[in-house]
């Protein structure tokens, strides 16, 4: 109802409840084409969630009945999209465990944040900003437990078990020059069977007054997804610092032909305030069961580790 001639709080209740719920089911009707605001919002989607709450005490302090239901809209459909991922359990069988993380090129302990990596166990352990002065660090750490390695440029991959068909993967787009080098493939004889694996790094987005500067990346995220979809390999994991979210369109030529993990959110980046899952660990023909968030390291980005299941 309006009050002279103004909408009441119960219409701006349910409109704003309606809203929410609308962004997140449709949220690829967004336009992407002026400053990439459809990939703006799906990096951050699942915190649209947060509107809920405010608009639920807003209609508690209004006493408005109607904006209360019509806050179940939007609860509906975010436990629709991202409910799996917070309640629902992983198998507990798993073939491989793969941590992730990019190590930060400015990282001030890097042989703290290689035993942390090591004391994870996981089979394999994929890098990024790799440098050259910490290379013999991260292969001195993780030596003895991973004696199997492979490092391309900034990205490294350091393995429990052999790797064969190593080769670099180049993935920069136009104009970057040869020395971005952020990508290569390994195949690793799991007991369970081989595997490929893609270690890669894609180029960082920005936002800044013309939107969400995210060119570079989406042109990466579509000559890895090419890359792809040549390969032969049966069972294939990408792992890496991807600098976008799954639901992310501007990463879709990649991620659409790959599995995301089943559950866990796994928040990344900032470390110091995570707010979004931009390092990846993402299957074709293994299933990524469950990825989790560790303990900050020396890096802005926090470490991933994911459950693999061979197919």
């Amino acid at each position: 109802m309006a009050v002279d001639g103004r909408p009441s709080w119960d219409a701006w209740l349910v409109g704003g409840a309606v809203g929410v719920a609308g962004l997140l089911a449709l949220h690829s009707a967004v336009p992407n084409g002026v400053g990439r605001l459809g990939s703006l919002l799906e990096t951050f989607l699942p915190w649209l969630g947060l509107a809920v709450p405010l608009l639920g005490c807003l209609a508690l302090l209004r006493r408005s009945v109607p904006g209360l239901l019509a806050c179940l809209v939007p609860v509906g459909v975010w436990l629709w999209m991202f409910g799996g991922l917070w309640f629902s359990s992983s198998p507990t069988s798993y073939d491989l465990t793969v941590v992730q993380h990019n190590v930060a090129d400015d990282n001030a302990d890097p042989a703290g944040t290689a035993r942390a990596l090591r004391a994870t166990r996981a089979d394999l352990v994929a890098v990024q900003e790799l440098t050259t002065a910490g290379r013999p660090v991260f292969e001195d750490v993780l030596g003895a437990s991973h004696p199997h390695r492979a490092v391309h440029g900034t990205v490294g991959l350091w393995s429990a078990h052999p790797l064969s068909e190593v080769r670099p993967v180049d993935i920069r787009p136009e104009g970057f020059p040869g020395s971005w080098q952020r990508g290569l493939r390994a195949t690793v004889s799991a007991p369970g069977g081989e595997i490929a694996v893609y270690v890669v790094h894609l180029p960082s987005v920005r936002l800044g007054p013309t939107g969400f500067a995210s060119a570079a990346r989406d042109e990466s995220a579509a000559l890895l997804g090419a890359r792809i979809a040549d390969d032969p390999a049966g069972r294939l994991l990408v792992v890496g610092d991807l600098n976008g979210t799954v639901r992310d369109r501007g990463l879709g030529p990649l991620t659409s032909r790959l599995d995301a993990p089943a559950s866990g959110f796994a928040f990344s980046w900032p470390a110091s305030l995570p707010v979004a899952r931009i390092d990846q660990v993402l299957g074709r023909g293994a299933e990524v069961t469950r990825v989790s968030a560790l303990g900050s390291t020396g890096s802005d980005h926090l470490p991933v580790l994911a459950r693999v299941r061979l197919r």
